[in-house]
């Protein structure tokens, strides 16, 4: 793919990276209150700050390659969220942004979310129930793949579907007990509180739909019907995961 799909795409990716920015900074106390009821009270001031530091390099990457600003914004999380949080939003990043290296098009975003969904799961050792931002992301990146690769739709409208069944994931932690990080060691206490980790990842789909709908057409009105995905169908995620890798 030619360089002017990147120079056409690289103040799009520029914009929703601030706008990110600006999501996160806006409901750090939210995402905090959330966090001090299971965890370290921590995750709206980390993310703020590592999404604060972002924006400060993006003047030095803003003429990059898509694949290369992605990168370094993950690279840039690692080094400035504390705790669990820089492997899991940033060192994702670092993975997933190899899968655009031709640009953004249709199927180059599935394999991006893809890779992201599979290096979090690895990263994080968590699977759909374990009460964490994989109970968002696992229904979001199946209901995308889906609508683009199955039913077709535009990727705008496949968006769409993705964050309504990302808004359900984030419903879904609510009643389940912990299974990882420090929530787990609040054992039944955790039940009833909504996952911090889930809702931040809600947040930063919110805000790459947002700008989506300014630059693509396509209906954005829809509903998702975000099914629980079974063991089996995450152990062929998996598998494909594994098998994009060796190759």
């Amino acid at each position: 793919m030619s360089e002017d799909i990147h120079e056409r795409q690289r103040p799009v990716v520029l914009e929703a990276i601030n706008a990110v920015a600006d999501r996160i900074e806006s409901e750090q106390d939210h995402l905090t209150e959330l966090d001090s009821a299971i965890g370290d009270a921590d995750h709206g001031a980390n993310l703020t700050r590592g999404f604060s530091s972002v924006r400060e390099e993006l003047e030095e990457i803003e003429d990059e390659p898509i694949d290369a600003i992605v990168k370094e914004v993950g690279t840039t999380l690692i080094s400035n969220v504390g705790g669990a949080s820089g492997p899991l939003y940033g060192g994702t990043l670092l993975t997933a942004s190899q899968e655009l290296t031709d640009g953004i098009t249709a199927e180059s975003s599935v394999a991006f979310a893809e890779a992201y969904l599979a290096k979090v799961k690895d990263r994080g050792d968590a699977t759909v129930g374990d009460k964490t931002m994989v109970d968002t992301l696992t229904p979001a990146v199946h209901t995308y793949k889906k609508s683009i690769e199955e039913d077709e739709l535009p990727p705008l409208t496949a968006l769409a579907k993705a964050v309504d069944a990302a808004e359900r994931g984030v419903e879904y932690t609510v009643p389940l007990k912990a299974m990882k990080g420090r929530a787990s060691f609040l054992g039944w206490r955790s039940v009833g509180h909504q996952d911090p980790g889930a809702t931040s990842t809600l947040y930063i789909l919110e805000e790459l739909l947002a700008v989506a709908e300014t630059h693509l057409e396509g209906e954005t009105a829809v509903e998702a019907v975000a099914e629980n995905v079974s063991e089996t169908d995450e152990s062929a995620d998996d598998a494909e995961a594994t098998d994009a890798e060796q190759r």
